[in-house]
């Protein structure tokens, strides 16, 4: 998870093994044009800190964090940004709590009353002040020179391989057609929980068969609009790269939470593509070697609201792999 400034490792303890993994989210918003973030107040610990909790079982990490948003303040909004991620002692051991950017767009706010008893919208200073875990203030502070910097209001676009295919060896019928296997299709009802983390308004896929049965729970769960485009699949990339390369382009031009869905073989035609919106740092942490992304994978551009086209921050996820 990468963003044009980078974030560094914040463990004192390098190579000490990870013993409880969490994940939450930073929920801002503008106010009259000030940036305010949201605190919450825990009962159990009496403490002020942002809201969070551990991975439950069979679950990635951000979806962790898209949950644990919802259950702690009702709100089911899309990640934003990776924010740094804070290393902290706990009686199991080292714990790392993973943190994103969550704007709030004025859906009125649950906190569900148990594990959550009161809310405070205030200025990133005053939550510095009222934060008790000092290490919380790292992703705050990442947070508010995004602000400064103007990259923290951000649209999600996602590139999906398609989940794994039956092989090519035991498949006498026309490509296209070849369908994804059993752990492909156990696969896509993964791929389906990983893009309701950054709920995709419109999906643009290949049209043949293994990709449009990769994105279809989700598609089907969320309504998302679905086009299909020939310039996706392996054999038009392969006659034309440059009509792939001005189909990813498309998808920048409506601003709205998109994925894409395609082949390994176009798969460094469309990284390409994306990476001329990036700086020079993003640019390099995209994948340069085949595969490039285990079927099923993704990879989530962070794109700056407005005309420049330009992605601020880049992660890579695994659906989760049972």
């Amino acid at each position: 998870m990468k963003s044009d400034t980078p974030i560094a490792d914040q463990t004192d303890h390098p190579g000490e093994a990870v013993a409880v993994v969490a994940a939450g989210a930073l929920p801002w918003r503008l106010n009259k044009g000030a940036l305010e973030v949201l605190l919450i107040h825990r009962p159990r610990y009496d403490d002020w800190s942002w809201p969070k909790g551990k991975l439950d079982a069979g679950e990635t990490v951000p979806e962790c964090a898209a949950r644990e948003v919802e259950e702690e303040i009702g709100f089911k909004g899309s990640l934003g940004i990776p924010l740094p991620p804070i290393h902290y002692h706990v009686t199991a051991g080292l714990k790392v709590v993973h943190y994103w950017a969550v704007q709030i767009n004025g859906t009125p706010l649950r906190p569900d009353g148990k594990e959550v008893d009161s809310v405070m919208w205030c200025s990133p200073d005053k939550a510095a002040g009222f934060l008790s875990n000092p290490t919380d203030v790292e992703p705050l502070e990442f947070l508010e020179k995004a602000h400064i910097r103007g990259e923290l209001d951000t649209w999600p676009l996602v590139l999906v391989r398609h989940a794994k295919a039956k092989p090519r060896s035991s498949w006498t019928k026309a490509e296209g057609d070849r369908p994804l296997a059993a752990t492909g299709l156990r696969q896509a009802l993964a791929v389906q929980r990983l893009l309701d983390v950054w709920k995709p308004q419109r999906i643009v896929s290949s049209p043949w068969k293994r990709c449009v049965a990769t994105i279809a729970p989700y598609a089907k769960a969320s309504g998302a609009k679905v086009k299909l485009v020939d310039a996706l699949t392996e054999h038009n990339h392969h006659r034309s790269p440059k009509k792939t390369g001005a189909a990813v382009e498309s998808l920048f031009d409506k601003q709205r939470p998109s994925a894409l869905c395609t082949h390994r073989p176009a798969l460094p035609t469309v990284l390409k593509q994306l990476g001329q919106h990036m700086s020079p740092i993003l640019r390099e942490l995209l994948p340069t070697v085949d595969p490039y992304l285990v079927p099923g994978e993704v990879i989530v551009c962070h794109v700056l609201r407005g005309s420049s086209r330009k992605v601020v921050a880049v992660e890579q996820v695994r659906p989760f792999d049972d």
